[in-house]
């Protein structure tokens, strides 16, 4: 059963999201929260799986809301979801920043919806290739005070490749087909590099690859050379 909490300031899109979501099976909506400081702790009460989250709310935002989740350990295994009006706004990147392991436009269809759960629910980030290489053309070429990033000199060469191309937008397969190695092995070099770097997703992955400078927007350039093979 996948235990999904509901935190947004609108009570009919709660309503309707409640609705969609309960009448499917395998799927339980175990609470709703109009703002995100109730959020925070309706997810400290009900350790759900997921939590769909507003971005814009009274009280505290969506994004607060999401970085006090993401950095608490007892919530380790709660994945959060950004709910919003505007597609890639300007909130978007910084909900990832703050640990959200991807985002829905609020009129998404229903069948895409139920999908989207079951895809973060089985520990994926619910971002896309192509979303993530219009998170680069849109965001990242202007991140907020850049971080010096910790963990890189732990990668393999190998590692860093795979991470800058996850960065890039390439999916496994293709990353697979552009080093020429397994897709599996593809998948094996993410999750060790996830792993390495404290990444809770893929999502989260891509923001570190920008934010440590192992690849910029504007050239996606590679630093695996300065790794070890």
């Amino acid at each position: 059963m996948i235990r999904v909490a509901l935190v947004d300031d609108q009570a009919l899109m709660r309503a309707g999201f409640r609705a969609l979501l309960d009448a499917e099976d395998g799927i339980e909506v175990v609470g709703e929260a109009a703002d995100g400081r109730q959020g925070v702790a309706l997810v400290r009460e009900q350790r759900p799986d997921i939590a769909l989250v507003d971005v814009q709310m009274p009280v505290m935002t969506g994004i607060e809301a999401t970085r006090q989740i993401a950095a608490d350990p007892d919530l380790s295994e709660v994945r959060v979801v950004i709910l919003t009006n505007y597609g890639l706004d300007s909130y978007v990147f910084d909900a990832l920043r703050a640990g959200a392991s991807g985002f829905l436009l609020k009129d998404t269809e229903p069948a895409d919806l139920l999908q989207a759960v079951g895809i973060v629910a089985a520990g994926d980030a619910l971002l896309s290739p192509s979303i993530t290489r219009r998170l680069i053309g849109e965001f990242v070429a202007r991140p907020p005070d850049r971080l010096t990033a910790t963990g890189l000199e732990g990668l393999t060469r190998r590692e860093r490749e795979v991470t800058a191309l996850a960065a890039r937008g390439l999916s496994n397969e293709e990353i697979a087909a552009h080093m020429v190695i397994s897709p599996f092995t593809a998948k094996t070099h993410i999750s060790r590099a996830m792993t390495k770097l404290g990444a809770r997703d893929r999502a989260q992955l891509v923001v570190h690859a920008y934010e440590s400078g192992l690849v910029t927007a504007r050239t996606a350039t590679l630093r695996a050379d300065e790794g070890r093979a």
